[in-house]
This record gives C-alpha cells, sequence and structure tokens, in this order.
C-alpha cells in the first residue's frame, strides 16, 4: 500500500528518519477495536498493539491511538501483527466529550483535511445542532463542508440551505441526494489522491448511503427513516478508514445521539464569528450582551439583524465550555498526582 495514498505528508515522512528505533515502519490507523488496532502500512494491514512502554507513559485517552492517526511500528509480517510505539503528531483532529461525568477527550477522527458535517434535509434539520458541529469542526483544525443529504425528500431546498447559511458563515454547503445522484459532483474539489474525508453527523442522516455512494459498492449496511418521526435509523457501529477509487481516504463514524463539547474556545469564535464581530462595536468592553447599554448585539437582533436563538445558543456554548474547562483542569491535577504516585513507587522498589 502506497503510504502517500493514503494520507501522508511529506513532513511526516521526514519524521520516521529521526525516529531512534530503526527496525520501525510508518502505518496509519485504519480501525480500533478494544486496546488492538487495525494499521494500514507498506507490508499490508497488520494488527498491532501499543508497547508496554507506550501504555505505562500515556496520562489520558488522549495520547493513545485513534482512527486516522499516523504510528511507528515494529511488524511482524510472518504473523500479520505489529506493536505501537510512538504517534506522529496529529495536524489535525475531531474531538468530543467521552460519554460518562469523567471530564476526557474522546478523539473522533485524527489527521483529517476536510469534515463533511452530514444533515438531512427532512423535519430533522436542526440548525442548533449544525452550530455545535461547526464549532468542533474548526476547532479541529480541519475545513468543514455542510453536506445536506436526502435533497430528495425536501420540497423547498432553497428555504433549508438559506436557513443553514445564517448559522454557517463562509462554509461550504452542498445538498445532495445519493438515491438520485444530485449534488455529488459537489464534492469532487474536496476528493482525491492523499486527501481524508471526515462524514460526521448524527444517526440516521445519510452517512453509510454517501459512503456506498462514492465506493461504488455496498458496504455500509443501511436503513429507511422512520416515518414516525422523520428520522433514519443508526447503522454504523464503529468508526474505520475506507479507501474510495481515486484515492480519497474517507472516515465513516457512527452517529452521534449526544454532541458534548471539548475545549473549544478557538472555534467558538470562528463558528459565531458574526456575534464577535458586532460585540466589538459594544459600548463596554465587557459587554455580557445582556442587553447592557449600547450593546450592539442586541440592537442587531431588534433590528433584525440576528437571530435571538443564535445568541442564546452561542451564551449556551460558553456556559458548556466554561463547566468543562473547570472539570478538565480538577481532572489534570488528579492525574499529575496518580502520575508522580506511580514514579515514587517504582523508585522504591527499586531502592529494595
Amino acid at each position: 500500500m502506497n503510504l502517500l495514498t493514503i494520507g501522508l505528508k511529506e513532513d511526516m515522512k521526514m519524521e520516521l528518519a529521526g525516529f531512534p528505533r530503526t527496525d520501525c515502519i510508518l502505518g496509519r490507523v485504519a480501525l480500533e477495536h478494544k486496546h488492538m488496532y487495525r494499521v494500514w502500512t507498506e507490508e499490508g494491514e497488520l494488527l498491532c498493539e501499543v508497547s508496554g512502554k507506550f501504555s505505562f507513559e500515556a496520562s489520558s485517552r488522549e495520547d493513545f491511538p485513534a482512527v486516522g492517526d499516523w504510528v511507528f511500528l515494529s511488524a511482524r509480517k510472518e504473523e500479520g501483527a505489529g506493536t505501537i510505539h510512538a504517534i506522529l503528531p496529529r495536524f489535525s483532529k475531531f474531538s468530543r466529550k467521552a460519554a460518562g461525568n469523567t471530564a476526557e477527550e474522546q478523539i473522533i477522527a485524527a489527521n483529517v483535511d476536510t469534515v463533511f458535517l452530514v444533515n438531512s434535509l427532512n423535519d430533522d434539520l436542526n440548525v442548533r445542532r449544525i452550530e455545535r458541529y461547526l464549532l468542533l469542526a474548526w476547532e479541529s483544525g480541519a475545513n468543514p463542508v455542510i453536506v445536506l443529504s436526502k435533497a430528495d425528500l425536501c420540497d423547498d431546498v432553497a428555504s433549508k440551505v438559506a436557513e443553514v447559511e445564517a448559522v454557517a458563515l463562509g462554509v461550504p454547503i452542498i445538498p445532495v441526494s445519493a438515491e438520485v445522484n444530485e449534488g455529488l459532483d459537489s464534492l469532487k474539489p474536496y476528493l482525491g489522491e492523499g486527501k481524508t474525508v471526515a462524514l460526521l453527523g448524527s444517526s440516521g442522516v445519510g452517512k453509510s448511503t454517501l459512503t456506498n455512494t462514492l465506493l461504488g459498492e455496498k458496504k455500509q449496511a443501511v436503513k429507511e427513516i422512520r416515518e414516525d418521526d422523520d428520522k433514519g435509523r443508526h447503522t454504523t457501529t464503529h468508526r474505520e478508514l475506507v479507501l474510495l477509487p481515486g484515492g480519497t481516504v474517507l472516515i465513516d463514524t457512527p452517529g452521534m445521539r449526544e454532541l458534548q463539547l471539548w475545549e473549544s474556545h478557538d472555534g467558538l469564535a470562528e463558528a459565531f464569528s458574526d456575534i464577535d464581530e458586532l460585540g466589538d462595536s459594544c459600548r463596554f468592553r465587557d459587554c455580557r450582551h445582556a442587553d447592557e447599554p449600547g450593546c450592539a448585539v442586541w440592537e442587531a437582533i431588534r433590528s433584525g439583524i440576528l437571530d435571538e436563538d443564535r445568541l442564546a445558543s452561542y451564551n449556551k456554548l460558553q456556559k458548556e465550555l466554561a463547566y468543562i474547562e473547570r472539570k478538565a483542569d480538577k481532572r489534570a491535577q488528579s492525574e499529575e498526582k496518580k502520575h508522580w504516585k506511580a514514579i515514587h513507587k517504582q523508585v522504591k522498589a527499586k531502592k529494595r
């Protein structure tokens, strides 16, 4: 397998020359199992695990390989296996807060050039959810593109696109229908050899159907939308790399019923640049946009330039990020204590 075809950048290739182990090769994580990884290499696909040293030095979930990562590994070709020793620096990563009460990052996809944010053009279209996806997409370092699927089920595509444009400032919006093969040519500029695209969206918005259409074969199972609530049924159960004809690496992902934010302050500024720009004209520099005197944001709302619901969404996301930051800080302190406790135990054991 040609590594350049599956997304290797020239500067990444140079990293291998400086790696201290001469028996290592480069590979890309295609699929993540529990504690095991399927990795694409020039030697073929290998089933790999991380080394003991790697596992010991990893302090959080983020430190372990994710789908799309480039890794250094020692291969055991005769076994079809290998051991991962290190991860190359990621140039982009799409993350969310992991499920549960702990403040922990879950990487959905790494080293992605373009994120296709897939939303269906039916009664399930939700601009507030699109804002949330955009926030994390901007934070990831990849370029977002909004793909509005199931256009054949929508009677007024233009009005829906205008609705999304109001919250997706400057982001390309492409209505498509995989069923009747409409709009797919507009996706071609983002596809091509060496490029990596991730499909992200809620359950049942048509990601698997789009994957099958781009692939030219039925790889992913698909189901019809439910008639009672117009929502699709969840089909994809794991994240994995799919190599499309022409060389594009596609990362299909399970639908996310819940998309909790993860350290996305820069992404917030990008996703809500209209509110930030209006805020520069407020009378007070520390204006909270709570209808204070001279608030340019509220003046825009009264003038019909800005939707009040968008400001409410902005405030809600700000509060959510502040809460995550507080929890993450406490977790970091706890992890630091655990790390040093483990080191002290090792030192004592050696002295004995």
